[in-house]
């Protein structure tokens, strides 16, 4: 119900807040999900204010041949490539744009995999039946060869390969939402909202897909991992981000045939990609048991 001019009554905001304040209260419990969380919000931080940090220009794409496959030093902390870049500044650099590929490919899969998989549970029957079957089609092919293939069709970019990552994972995610769905869907406020003559779309949007928030949540978040290993993947074998901007994977790539004469330039990038997928990771187990207690036994 809803007061006069349309807000929700404060006893109801108020425990939904409590119960954000519930999660947040056990998520702090668990060491390495707050230990995860403060990595990635280094990383996050990193990305952010890359141009703060090191200036693109100069230190990012400027070769200097002089100083090519230089080691770690305090003029160079991680060293330098086979064209005397900062390998520190292209990492840098490349946390953003490996961020906006996890976090975009994530963000386009949860919405059209929401739609999907929200209908799926909604109506089942038949509609379930064709969304299922189309997402079994798509699930048979390994998600890194639908990847490939669409880079391949439409070329490789930044652009192409968020799509690419985009539809690889949107079966994942529609399994998960439509599987939490149909546990929320015969719920009493459900029923109410069908009862009153709301649109299924209304009901689905305000009060299926709220209610199966917490799977959602840590789906996605353990999925940002996954999408940067993929682009990374891609990346490197030159299907991805084109040089000279930097992205972790192709860094790794161009160090690949440098690494007997300087390990460095494949470590540091190789670090990059395993120190954010790891929070991550390790940050989704944690809200997993924040968000669902039992689930932690």
């Amino acid at each position: 119900m809803k007061d006069k001019k349309g807000n929700e009554p404060a006893a109801k905001t108020r425990k939904k807040a409590g119960l954000w304040s519930e999660v947040w209260r056990r998520l702090k419990k668990s060491k390495p999900a707050m230990i995860a969380l403060v990595v990635f919000i280094i990383i996050v931080l990193v990305a952010v204010f890359e141009d703060v940090i090191c200036d693109y220009d100069t230190k990012v794409i400027a070769q200097n041949l002089s100083q090519r496959l230089q080691g770690p030093s305090s003029q160079h902390w991680f060293g330098t490539d086979g064209y005397g870049r900062d390998l520190f500044a292209r990492i840098v650099h490349g946390a953003r744009v490996s961020l906006l590929i996890g976090l975009g490919a994530t963000v386009g899969s949860v919405i059209f995999a929401g739609l999907l998989g929200a209908s799926a549970g909604y109506y089942s029957g038949r509609v379930d039946n064709i969304i299922m079957r189309i997402m079994d089609v798509v699930t048979a092919i390994p998600g890194i060869l639908l990847s490939l293939a669409v880079v391949s069709a439409l070329g490789p970019s930044m652009g192409n390969l968020l799509i690419a990552i985009t539809v690889g994972r949107i079966p994942i995610f529609a399994r998960v939402i439509r599987s939490t769905v149909l546990t929320v869907v015969d719920q009493e406020y459900v029923e109410a909202g069908r009862a009153c003559g709301a649109r299924d779309f209304h009901i689905i949007v305000k009060h299926v897909l709220p209610n199966a928030i917490g799977p959602i949540i840590i789906q996605a978040t353990m999925g940002v991992g996954g999408m940067i290993l993929m682009a990374a993947g891609l990346s490197y074998i030159g299907l991805g981000v084109q040089p000279p901007a930097p992205e972790w994977g192709s860094i790794l790539s161009e160090g690949r045939e440098y690494m007997r004469y300087n390990a460095a330039s494949t470590i540091f990038p190789g670090l990059a990609i395993v120190i954010t997928s790891l929070s991550l990771n390790v940050l989704g187990d944690g809200l997993r048991d924040a968000l669902d207690p039992k689930l932690k036994t």
